[in-house]
């Protein structure tokens, strides 16, 4: 027997719908019938009719099945191994086997089945099968058996329905028959694909129809066998949807199946071909032939030349053999058609039609002229561009008198062409130079004469067809002259950076100054772009040399040069002057003055000129007044500036009030003063630190003496101030140190007239004090008395009371 065969099966989509479903071998009655040499591709998809319900021993049913048949023609033994395509040991493949000889609507019970799950037994690989040393006939499920059961005996004629299912996973599979019996054998293609190939070809334009039985007596030659087409693998195997014939194919190139199936055993074999319309040659539609009108044929201007006609031929074939395509040109699609116009001379054509002709190419297959395409050429004609004889006149402006000077031939290009544009020139010293095609020597239009005047040849051709015409261009070189002038301005565009925008314009006058009328004249940066003209300038031109810069103005005759001159354009610094600043007046000096100055930076004051607003024309001023002064500052070119001078007043500060509050935890002093300057403040130290705030923190009890300093210089005011306060402590140890308690602050200019009293925790007057004395020595009669705390009632002389404790230690 047939030891291996694969089954791929791919492609089956099995569905479930009940018009449909039966098509596919998911059901008995659709199976698969395996032949001894059949190879088919398959995959398990879909259910179905559910046909296994109750019907093995292996408690499973369809879940992505596939039937096959087996017809056996020998005795035997029969086996199989089943391998997954993939190895994945999850990859769950089951089959159930039955009969023999049991029809599909009386399968009965399975002979043999298996539903082992590879994962769950612990296996080494997910195969199954049948096989000659197994002796169990059924496995599963689950964990149950090893996935393989024991192999039938067979008789010649016995047929077997095996269920194939996959109940877990989603790849192909592959069988390998085992035993010794023997399958019935599949027919076979009789055609030889040498002597009788299967291919149909036919030559159109578009899709044909094709006689498919041609083909069915070379594939049975002598066989008893039924041959049905279709249009794929899936409708062959599965035997639907036959073609009729003749057929009008779909595609070109289509793929056409052939099944070739044995009606006695069911076995089939698959064959395909192809159909092919061939369309005629593959080629490349030309693109227009163009010649330049020449004089060959006696006129340049009649339109009519001479073509190449196979120089096409290359463009037409894109690059296929020449040997496997035959192209001809004809005048007339008739022709064309016919293969007519033998005597046309393909290499040199001479047109028939002035200035564009169409011509017709018959392009056919060499292998069969049957198979031809016509396309069409257009022959054309283009005019030769118009060039003009013109002259050229220079400056002799070299330094050297001896007739010899640089040409931009250049500025001259628009007036041999015409000022038509899509025309470029190029200039040649010869003729024959300009007619070889040559790259021109003078590259770049500058062109230095070698003798006055020369003769030089311009060559003007059309960009777009590339035609060209031959004209002459005469140099000439002028000894005349212009004139040189200046142009000059003050810096004050608003940057002093030494550039200016000039109106060249200006020098204008200057430049033609004594020569004739009607000359035109052109400004330039450099003296080569003056004697090439080259790059004019603009009329409002900024100089790029900082202060001063020469350029040069070209003077012409009908754009023959007149003279080349020299335009000097000169930017004259300002006054180097700071433009603004502040000076202050104090108004309690009044009535002396400051001075004002008019601070021309940099250079002697001498050689500036001033103009104050106050009418004084001195480089400074004195004023007793606040206010604003200006002065206009003015070199010897004539420039100026005008400095603003702010004038602010200022004065010594004039205290209004000082409020304090003392005989507290944070005794504070805050000056009030009114006046025109900027203030700071400060406590006993005139030269020391002051501060802008008016109010001061934490001031302990004494005499202090405010000061107010202007910050402009203005002077300082100053008023002494007591702040009081009360000592919580004493020590009358004679020590020198806290040997008395008296009131802080206190003094013949400060509250003099305070009364003072102290009393002990009972209540009684100890000592009334005097606020001008040293203070209490704390005795009582002259006895000192214990440490204790002890209380005062004090009456200050502005009327505030305070009443207290304080502590005597010893």
């Amino acid at each position: 027997m047939k030891r291996l065969l694969e089954i791929h099966l791919v492609s089956f989509l099995l569905f479930i719908t009940s018009s449909v479903y039966a098509q596919y071998p998911t059901d008995c009655v659709d199976s698969v019938i395996i032949c001894g040499n059949a190879s088919s591709n398959l995959n398990v998809s879909g259910v179905g009719i559910q046909e296994l319900n109750n019907s093995n021993s292996c408690s499973s049913q369809e879940n992505n099945s596939i039937w096959l048949k087996v017809s056996l023609v020998t005795n035997g033994t029969l086996g199989f191994t089943l391998k997954p395509n993939s190895r994945a040991i999850q990859e769950d493949y089951d089959f159930f086997v039955f009969g023999p000889n049991v029809p599909c609507n009386a399968l009965g019970q399975a002979i043999r089945c298996s539903t082992t799950n590879p994962a769950a037994a612990g296996q080494s690989n997910n195969h199954t099968g049948m096989h000659s040393n197994s002796t169990d006939t059924s496995e599963g499920p689950g964990p149950d058996g090893d996935s393989f059961v024991k192999s039938l005996s067979v008789s010649a004629g016995d047929s077997y329905f095996i269920v194939i299912d996959r109940p877990i996973g989603n790849s192909g599979f592959t069988l390998e028959w085992t035993g010794t019996a023997e399958f019935s054998s599949p027919p076979v293609n009789a055609a030889n694909p040498v002597t009788t190939p299967l291919d149909l070809d036919k030559c159109d334009t578009d899709f044909t129809s094709f006689d498919l039985d041609v083909n069915t007596k070379r594939i049975k030659g002598t066989q008893d066998v039924k041959v049905t087409y279709h249009l794929n693998e899936t409708d062959a195997t599965s035997a639907i949807n036959p073609l009729s014939s003749p057929y009008t194919n779909i595609s070109n190139p289509q793929k056409i199946v052939a099944r070739i199936t044995n009606p006695i055993t069911g076995c089939f074999e698959l064959a395909d071909f192809s159909l092919n319309v061939n369309l005629g040659p593959n080629f490349q539609t030309p693109s227009p032939l163009s010649e330049c009108d020449t004089n060959a044929d006696g006129n340049s201007k009649n339109g009519r030349t001479y073509f190449n006609l196979e120089s096409k031929n290359s463009e037409i074939l894109n690059g296929q053999d020449p040997l496997s395509i035959t192209i001809s040109y004809h005048e007339s699609m008739a022709s064309a058609t016919n293969d007519s116009d033998a005597g046309l001379n393909q290499i040199s054509y001479y047109n028939a039609v002035p200035n564009q002709q169409k011509l017709f190419v018959r392009i056919e297959d060499a292998s069969n002229k049957n198979c031809k395409t016509i396309t069409t050429l257009d022959l054309v004609v283009n005019a030769l561009p118009e060039a003009y004889n013109t002259s050229l006149k220079q400056c002799d402006e070299d330094g050297l008198k001896d007739g010899l000077t640089i040409f931009n031939l250049n500025q001259i290009t628009e007036t041999i062409a015409g000022n038509i544009p899509e025309r470029s020139v190029s200039y040649y010293l010869t003729e024959p130079e300009a007619q070889s095609g040559n790259v021109s020597t003078i590259d770049d239009g500058t062109f230095e004469n070698t003798k006055n005047p020369q003769l030089l040849y311009a060559k003007v051709t059309n960009d777009v067809t590339g035609c060209y015409s031959i004209a002459e261009l005469r140099l000439e070189v002028s000894t005349t002259a212009a004139y040189d002038a200046q142009l000059n301005h003050c810096d004050d565009d608003g940057q002093e950076d030494g550039y200016y925008a000039f109106t060249l314009t200006d020098a204008d006058v200057d430049v033609l100054n004594g020569l004739p009328n009607g000359l035109e004249l052109f400004y330039y940066e450099t003296y080569t772009d003056a004697l090439l003209e080259t790059n004019p300038l603009p009329s409002l031109f900024k100089n790029t040399t900082a202060f001063s810069q020469i350029i040069y103005a070209r003077v012409e005759n009908s754009n023959a040069c007149y003279g080349i001159s020299e335009v000097t354009l000169n930017v004259w610094e300002l006054p180097n002057v700071e433009i603004a600043s502040e000076e202050i007046y104090c108004l309690n000096s009044f009535p002396e003055t400051i001075t004002l100055y008019a601070d021309a930076m940099g250079t002697p004051v001498e050689i500036y000129n001033y103009s104050w607003s106050t009418g004084e024309t001195t480089s400074e001023i004195s004023v007793n007044a606040s206010g604003i002064y200006t002065v206009r500052i003015t070199n010897g070119n004539g420039c100026f500036k005008d400095r603003t001078i702010h004038v602010l007043p200022s004065n010594s500060a004039t205290i209004t009030d000082i409020i304090i509050t003392d005989a507290s935890q944070n005794n504070t002093v805050t000056v009030i003063v009114t006046g025109e300057g900027s203030y700071e403040y400060a406590l006993n130290t005139p030269q020391g630190s002051y501060q802008t705030d008016t109010t001061f923190e934490n001031v302990a009890p004494g005499f202090y003496t405010v000061y107010i300093k202007d910050t402009n210089g203005c002077g300082i005011t100053s008023r002494q101030i007591s702040v009081v306060g009360f000592p919580k402590y004493f020590t009358p140890n004679n020590d020198g140190i806290n040997d008395y308690w008296q009131v802080t602050g206190i003094s013949a200019q400060f509250q003099s007239k305070t009364t003072i009293y102290i009393f002990n925790r009972m209540g009684k007057l100890l000592k009334q004090l005097n606020p001008l004395s040293s203070g209490w020595d704390g005795t009582y009669i002259g006895q000192p008395l214990a440490p204790d705390d002890y209380w005062y009632s004090i009456r200050l002389q502005d009327g505030r009371t305070y009443k207290g404790h304080f502590t005597l230690k010893r």
